[in-house]
């Protein structure tokens, strides 16, 4: 819609559809002090007009023409999304009941019978049109805060991917991994969740929204690791079962520290929600046997069991400061050695049929 048609001095248009030369003249020359008008001689060149740009704000139209009558013409209008909206006001000779009646079911906002005087014609339209204008004013007015809601929505989430991947990378400053681990993982769950999805179990639950959440939300999977101490996590050797147990605490950090930001939001957020469940359950296993809580099976969150495999996976095929980076093939082959005992199935079949793509992410 142009913001031209809701100021005042906007001037609108009228077409006036009568098969009588005479006729048309005449109307034409009631409206043309305060409107521009155009003509028709018949329903098909009032359909054409009515379609073509610039549309006319307000159609007069004849009833009783050959070839197609007001009434077909009116019906064909509002059947076309087009010319739907603009208003039809019936103007013609047929004065009984029924026929104002059709009028009006056909879709036509006014009737006026003939001959018609110029007040009356003109406070007609003037109505019609001062309607007319509110509806587009509003319908612009909505289309304004539409767009600001939008640009706004845009501004929030880039702010909160800044939040994100900030919150994640100070995560990394604590850790002996590189910054681009979690850009990997992002990748790779994301390949996985699209794999998944082919799975009709899992085609309803891994919609869109899900896929831009379990993205967004991954890098935060360690966060926790802000909580663990410098010795354990830049030690070059193997943790020694002391260490490893208050490593595996973070976990529990990260899940603790989302949980508290979930507190303080006043509604939901299903960011932080998955986030939180990513960040405490991704050391899950399937099998039972993981940390923090020993979730089993499809206890353990959807969304932590992704991004189970996919930090796996980028663990084993990096090299760390207590091994050299595993091949592809050799991750492969851990991967399905801990199906049904680390993973998910379903998660390592879908890793299976992606894991090219896992492959050029790596490299």
């Amino acid at each position: 819609m142009s913001a031209r048609q809701v100021t005042a001095d906007y001037v609108p248009t009228i077409l006036v559809v009568d098969d009588v030369p005479e006729n048309l003249t005449l109307i034409s020359a009631l409206l043309a002090d305060t409107y521009r008008c155009r003509v028709a001689t018949n329903g098909p060149k009032a359909l054409a007009v009515a379609a073509s740009q610039p549309q006319p704000d307000l159609i007069l139209l004849d009833v009783a023409m050959p070839e197609m009558d007001g009434y077909e013409v009116c019906r064909r209008l509002q059947a076309d999304p087009l010319t739907r909206d603009i208003p039809v006001i019936f103007l013609t000779a047929l004065d009984t009941e029924e026929d104002e009646m059709q009028g009006f079911e056909v879709g036509g906002v006014d009737y006026i019978t003939k001959p018609v005087s110029k007040a009356v014609l003109s406070a007609r339209v003037g109505a019609h049109l001062t309607l007319l204008r509110g509806k587009r004013f509003l319908a612009y007015k909505n289309e304004l805060l539409e767009s600001m809601v939008q640009e706004r929505s845009k501004q929030l989430s880039s702010m909160q991917d800044v939040i994100i991947m900030a919150m994640a990378s100070l995560a990394e400053t604590r850790d002996n991994e590189t910054g681009a681990h979690i850009r990997r993982v992002q990748h790779y769950t994301r390949a996985l969740g699209l794999s998944l999805r082919k799975n009709p179990r899992y085609r309803e639950a891994i919609t869109d929204a899900f896929l831009e959440l379990l993205y967004k939300t991954s890098p935060l999977h360690d966060i926790g690791k802000v909580g663990v101490s410098d010795a354990i996590l830049f030690k070059p050797g193997k943790l020694s079962r002391e260490e490893f147990d208050e490593m595996k605490q973070h976990s529990f950090f990260g899940g603790q520290t989302l949980m508290e930001v979930e507190k303080q939001l006043a509604a939901p957020e299903a960011f932080v929600s998955m986030a939180h469940e990513i960040a405490l359950h991704h050391h899950e296993r399937w099998d039972g046997t993981g940390y923090p809580l020993g979730l089993k099976g499809e206890e353990i969150p959807l969304s932590a069991r992704i991004v189970a495999l996919a930090d796996t996976y980028d663990a084993l095929v990096s090299a760390r400061v207590y091994k050299p980076p595993y091949s592809g093939t050799d991750a492969r082959t851990i991967i399905e050695r801990d199906r049904d005992r680390q993973f998910d199935p379903a998660v390592v079949d879908a890793f299976l049929n992606c894991e090219n793509e896992f492959k050029a992410i790596c490299r």
